[in-house]
């Protein structure tokens, strides 16, 4: 519940000493006692100077944000916290308002704005770095003593940056240096438990902004930590921790499939008693659970056994978590994931291994990485230390078990042949362990990129932008790291940059002024989307794409080509696509085999076999024509593809897809695309084309996804729908309710509620099993209806007739014309009646099924049945 005091929702105005007793009574009134260094950065805070906060996790930083908030709000300034994730972002936007009251809180992130003129506001690191070098902070007076340059962007703002050591992610550090670099008037408050050296950071800042920084660590971890490095097996391992009292024990892996693998090994030991299994049922009682991987996942729970990695459900990860913290689960098998806004207690972390894959290479852990996995041990109110135990070498356990039962026995000692390290394995041992261990995180290394959206943001704002990013670029951070650069890239590709922009007519030189007569200048031409850099970068070439469409297609080929731009401009889920193309190079193998072709010519052959890319010739012209024009566009990647529009055609359920592409342990990456998908047709599509075609196709997407997973699309439309309600500041009602479907996500409703949906799920199931009639593909159609009593041999002798009288059968054009789709919506079983296209025109073949409803809410999936396979009858 809210609270209705809002005690930290201070006035504009109220003194540093009485903004600090506020922030004092409000810890003291939730039971609360401040930790020294918690008082200490709240004063700094206070007092106007930034704090770097370097302490462990669970040391309460978070408290500290709060305090940062409330100075803010007593100044009359505005706060920004970030994060590294838009879900942490959202959690935290419920929180904040909680505190502060509705409307002193507002969030941006790339799907939804809300309250954003709001004193607080939460958003991702990007959005920060974009509206800083746009200039659309509030705007202040800026501290005296600092350079202000030419006085632009001298927000009087605090900055507080949750999870800092971001700075240094390759891919988005940029995004938490600009606000350093652009924001002299701020005030930063820095928080993670692992930043390094901050000397050079901390430097800078004050010299930027002519405040003095507070850098406060504090080592000493409320629960403290004890390191082990084993030698045992890791099954036997497991079995001691559990006797020994020091479950939970999250078992960290470096890839999903070792972590699921761990698992299923574990069901051999017993990991719980029957009472505790018989309150694991209980608590997993009206769960629900697909087939595949929630099979699986359901047996481990009930053994007391979690699986925690990004590729599953939302659903099921919230469901482990919630497991934990109830104390039902004594093992978790999970990735090294769970650093960043993952809330589940554990008692003892276990490395399996300290090597992981980056993407480039086998590499040993950072001791930043270490740290921030072994961080997580030992729960706060619940422990007096937390284990931290890193596992040796399979390799290395072996030998010492041999050596062992070997004892003093000399001779036996040396008769033992040493087992190495896998060829090509980069390997660990006890001093790596010992290194890490006693190791400081690594210093902070600048990841400064120009990008074509960084350049076009600084363009939009008002003033000189050559000498602004002149200023930018030759002040980064590269030269504060331990191996500086004494050259200056940043320079030479904002040149490459600004004359592709040139190029493509989207700035022009212009006269500074009057008084300044011949001195050039630059100015955007074109006005830029908001959003072309955060969240869909590329909407606007779907937009422009959408005109490229044939006008004339039937009504649904149109809708599936809308849809096809959609998917081409969604980054997808590489597992699918590598699965559909190791399809479609077997199916292209076996025709060329049955053509004779050569080895050699079918391996040439094959390199030009790929997945399906439906509208790639005419979406690839269209795009090297926008990003001649755009040419920020060349920073992102166009790629056709048919993931959604195949379950479209072929009526395939979720379930189908993952179980036809072998995907089950990246259903959660795949539900996390189609959702994206189904929030950009919802956002981008034009008026002109929301056809009854679209719209069906839109509403069966909508509730594919919520049937699997609602939380997804509960959290998106929550916040959506708190956001149209904002225009004047959210009411704590609002929130509250935003906050109830955003954190506590309903069971969907009935499957067949949505009769749009099981519409086209139907007509697509028909068709489905169409085409692989076409393609005599009695195997498949037997996998798909065997449990109705039709196996593949049933199919084979029901179509027999059908090849004696005619050659082929249609699957396009004509073929899905919906005048040969008869679909009776009678009572709880429908029929539907789907004529076969034969090359006679006669069309007097048809396909029936029944499609149960009743089983349909049950499965959360359309469940279809054939009923038969012939020519029309007056009973058809």
């Amino acid at each position: 519940m809210l609270s209705p005091a809002h005690p930290l929702a201070l006035a504009a105005g109220t003194s540093p000493d009485e903004a600090f007793e506020a922030f004092e009574g409000y810890a003291s009134e939730r039971g609360l006692t401040l930790y020294d260094h918690q008082t200490e950065a709240a004063l700094a805070i206070v007092g106007g100077e930034h704090v770097v906060l370097a302490t462990p996790t669970g040391s309460g930083k978070s408290l500290v944000a709060v305090a940062a908030h409330a100075a803010a709000l007593a100044r009359g300034a505005r706060t920004f916290y970030t994060a590294p994730v838009k879900a942490l972002v959202s959690e935290k936007f419920f929180d904040l308002a909680a505190v502060f009251g509705a409307a002193n809180v507002g969030m941006i992130t790339g799907d939804v704005a809300i309250n954003p003129t709001a004193p607080i506001i939460c958003c991702t690191a990007e959005i920060l770095a974009a509206q800083t070098l746009r200039g659309q902070l509030a705007s202040g007076a800026a501290p005296s003593g600092h350079d202000a340059g030419d006085g632009e962007n001298d927000a009087d703002v605090v900055v507080v940056a949750d999870e800092f050591h971001f700075y240094a992610d390759p891919q988005r550090g940029a995004a938490w240096q600009i606000p350093l670099l652009d924001l002299p008037g701020a005030q930063f408050v820095l928080m993670s438990a692992t930043l390094g050296d901050m000397t050079g950071i901390v430097a800078d800042l004050e010299r930027r902004t002519g405040r003095t920084a507070q850098v406060i660590t504090h080592t000493e971890r409320p629960v403290p930590l004890s390191f082990t490095y084993s030698l045992e097996p890791l099954t036997e391992l497991v079995e001691e921790l559990l006797t020994t009292h020091r479950a939970p024990v999250y078992l960290v892996h470096f890839t999903q499939a070792a972590a699921l693998e761990r698992a299923q090994a574990l069901t051999s030991i017993p990991v719980t008693t029957r009472e505790q299994r018989a309150a694991i049922a209980a608590a997993l009682a009206g769960e629900r659970f697909a087939g595949g991987f929630g099979s699986t996942l359901s047996r481990l729970l009930r053994l007391g056994i979690g699986v925690h990695h990004a590729g599953m459900l939302p659903r099921y990860r919230r469901l482990v978590e919630r497991l934990v913290q109830a104390g039902h689960l004594r093992v978790v098998c999970g990735t090294d994931t769970l650093g960043v806004g993952v809330n589940m207690p554990i008692r003892t972390v276990v490395l399996t291994s300290l090597v992981k894959f980056d993407g480039e290479r086998q590499r040993h852990l950072t001791a930043r990485e270490f740290h921030q996995i072994a961080g997580r041990a030992g729960r706060a109110g619940f422990d007096t230390v937390g284990d931290v135990v890193v596992q040796a070498p399979e390799h290395v356990i072996e030998n010492a078990k041999a050596l062992a039962k070997a004892g003093d026995d000399e001779r036996k000692r040396r008769k033992i042949v040493r087992k190495k390290a896998p060829e090509g394995q980069v390997n660990w041992t006890d001093k790596t362990f010992e290194r890490l261990r006693d190791a400081d995180p690594e210093q902070l290394t600048s990841r400064f990129t120009v990008t074509h959206a960084m350049v076009l943001a600084a363009l939009e704002r008002p003033g000189d932008p050559v000498t602004r990013l002149y200023r930018l670029l030759t002040s980064t951070h590269d030269s504060l790291g331990p191996h500086p650069n004494p050259a200056n890239p940043h320079l030479r590709r904002a040149v490459a940059i600004y004359r592709s922009l040139r190029q493509a007519g989207l700035v022009e030189h212009v006269q500074r002024s009057r008084t300044a007569p011949g001195e050039p200048t630059v100015r955007l031409v074109a006005e830029m989307p908001d959003d072309f850099a955060l969240n869909s970068p590329l909407a606007p070439f779907a937009l422009a794409a959408f005109e490229l469409l044939d006008p004339e297609a039937d009504p649904f080929t149109r809708a599936l080509d809308v849809l096809s731009v959609v998917e081409a401009v969604t980054p997808g889920p590489r597992p699918v696509l590598m699965a559909q193309q190791h399809a479609a190079r077997g199916e292209a193998i076996g025709a060329m085999k049955a053509d004779g072709l050569e080895y050699e010519e079918r391996m040439e052959l094959l390199d030009d076999v790929t997945y399906p890319q439906p509208l790639a010739e005419l979406l690839g012209a269209g795009w090297t024509a926008y990003a001649r024009a755009n040419p920020w566009a060349a920073e992102h990647e166009l790629q056709p593809k048919s993931i959604v529009r195949e379950m479209v055609e072929t009526g395939m359920t979720f379930s189908e897809l993952v179980s036809r592409y072998s995907v089950q342990r990246s259903e959660g990456l795949v539900l996390r695309y189609l959702t994206d998908v189904y929030r950009a047709l919802r956002q981008i599509l034009p008026d002109a084309l929301r056809t009854p075609e679209a719209e069906d196709v839109l509403t069966w997407l909508g509730e594919v996804v919520r049937q699997v997973d609602s939380s997804l699309l509960d959290e998106w439309e929550a916040l959506a729908g708190a956001a149209s309600d904002a225009a004047d500041g959210l009411t704590d009602e609002e929130v509250e309710r935003a906050e109830r479907r955003f954190g506590d996500a309903e069971t969907p409703p009935p499957f067949s509620v949505n009769t749009r949906a099981v519409r086209v799920a139907a007509r697509g199931a028909a068709f489905r099993r169409v085409e692989l009639l076409a393609r005599e593909d009695y195997g498949a159609l037997g996998e798909l209806d065997a449990t109705a009593g039709w196996d593949a041999q049933r199919w084979r002798d029901e179509l027999a007739p059908y090849w004696e009288e005619y050659d082929d059968i249609g699957v396009s054009g004509a073929a899905r014309a919906p005048s040969l789709t008869i679909l009776d919506e009678t009572g709880r079983t429908w029929r539907l009646a789907q004529i076969l296209d034969d090359p006679e025109g006669d069309r007097d073949w048809r396909l029936v099924l029944e499609v149960d409803l009743d089983a349909s809410d049950a499965a959360g999936e359309l469940v279809v049945r054939p009923v038969r396979l012939g020519p029309a009858s007056p009973t058809a």
